[in-house]
């Protein structure tokens, strides 16, 4: 019996990001060298789906596993539908900063750009 493999996902990571991330996981104390950002969705938010990002130890079993400019990306089954080609950007505007995400799946979204429909 052979282990089913997990379908390969694309995220994209501006450099910005990919920074404010790392900064995000070297405050983190004691985290193994299996720790990674788990990138998923969860209803919510006022469009239906919004964004989560934590860090977490290790990836889980069925996770898509996807490594971007030295960080390791963790995205869950469900959460992977809607994540293929994603890209990930952290800015800093007048209303503060923060990350967001322009993601070709969405079929609608809100003005805070933290959620979306599909």
């Amino acid at each position: 019996m052979s282990a089913v493999a997990a379908p390969s996902i694309e995220l994209n990571v501006t450099a910005n990001a990919a920074d404010e991330i790392k900064k995000f996981i070297a405050a983190e104390e004691d985290l193994p060298e299996t720790a990674g950002l788990r990138v998923r969705v969860v209803p919510g938010g006022c469009s239906g789906f919004q964004y989560s990002l934590n860090v977490e130890e290790e990836s889980r079993q069925g996770d898509c596993l996807v490594d971007s400019q030295g960080i390791k990306f963790f995205v869950d089954m469900f959460s992977a539908q809607y994540l293929n080609g994603i890209t990930i950007d952290y800015t800093t505007n007048m209303m503060g900063s923060g990350f967001t995400f322009e993601n070709p799946n969405a079929s609608g979204g809100c003005g805070c750009g933290t959620s979306f429909s599909a």
